[in-house]
């Protein structure tokens, strides 16, 4: 073998690695090579924390300028309008207003009629009631309204002006309120006076059957009447026959001069 061709077989063939080569004595790793794999690492996303909230607060950010917007070309009718027209807006305003504080006062003065009419229309009424009241009660007013009516048949004259009396004073104690005897209103200093044919009340005869007419409840009445040793005994006692009807409507016609 020529010195030429030993020399060919010890170096190595140009452009292949060496074969069974180790890494490195430092142990290091030696970098990747170039091109699509550098790439990609580079395109490869990396997104941290702080760009997500950051992309957040973008979000919120433009919903916020858009109702902004929205809100902005919502008054700009007043800012791209005229001055003439401001003007006449503004005037039909104030008349707009003048008319509703007029509408408010007219409403307070009916307010005020109406309360003064009511305050005069509750006393005129409390008026007209308490005339009706004091008619009543004088015997100037008829009257009706329920009640019963108490007759008393005497065949026997044994009836007495004590006994209509009686009959009088026991109504008004069971609460009657209007009373009439015969064809005479009672009233207050009404009286009875034994006479030979009958008896008198207010001066006015009064021939049996005895007739009493009386508004006021009818149950009351009746039961008052009624009471053992009351009314009716005594009158049944002086040989009188006494017939009491209770009636829904009573009328007092009878009236006593003011």
């Amino acid at each position: 073998m020529s010195g030429g061709e030993a020399a060919q077989k010890a170096a190595p063939e140009e452009g292949r690695a060496p074969e069974n080569e180790g890494p490195p004595e430092d142990g290091r790793v030696p970098p990747a090579p170039g091109g699509l794999r550098a790439l990609a690492d580079l395109l490869r996303p990396r997104v941290s924390p702080g760009q997500l909230v950051g992309g957040l607060l973008c979000l919120v950010l433009g919903f916020a300028v858009a109702a902004q917007v929205r809100s902005t070309e919502r008054d700009t009718t007043f800012a791209t309008a005229r001055q003439d027209e401001l003007v006449g807006t503004l005037a039909d305003l104030g008349q707009r207003s003048e008319r509703l504080r007029g509408d408010l006062r007219d409403l307070e003065e009916t307010k005020a009629r109406l309360e003064r009419d009511a305050e005069g229309g509750t006393a005129l009424e409390e008026a007209r009631e308490r005339a009706t009241t004091y008619g009543l009660l004088a015997g100037t007013l008829p009257a009706e309204g329920p009640g019963i009516e108490l007759r008393i048949d005497d065949p026997g004259r044994g009836v007495k002006a004590l006994n209509l009396l009686d009959a009088l004073e026991e109504l008004r104690d069971a609460g009657a309120e209007v009373i009439q005897v015969g064809d005479v209103r009672v009233g207050v200093d009404t009286h009875f006076l034994d006479d030979r044919d009958g008896v008198r009340a207010d001066g006015r005869l009064l021939t049996a059957p005895y007739r009493f007419l009386a508004i006021g409840d009818p149950h009351t009445m009746t039961t008052a009447l009624n009471i053992p040793g009351g009314l009716v005994r005594t009158l049944e006692g002086a040989g009188a026959r006494v017939l009491i009807t209770r009636r829904a409507k009573v009328a007092v016609g009878a009236v006593r001069s003011p």
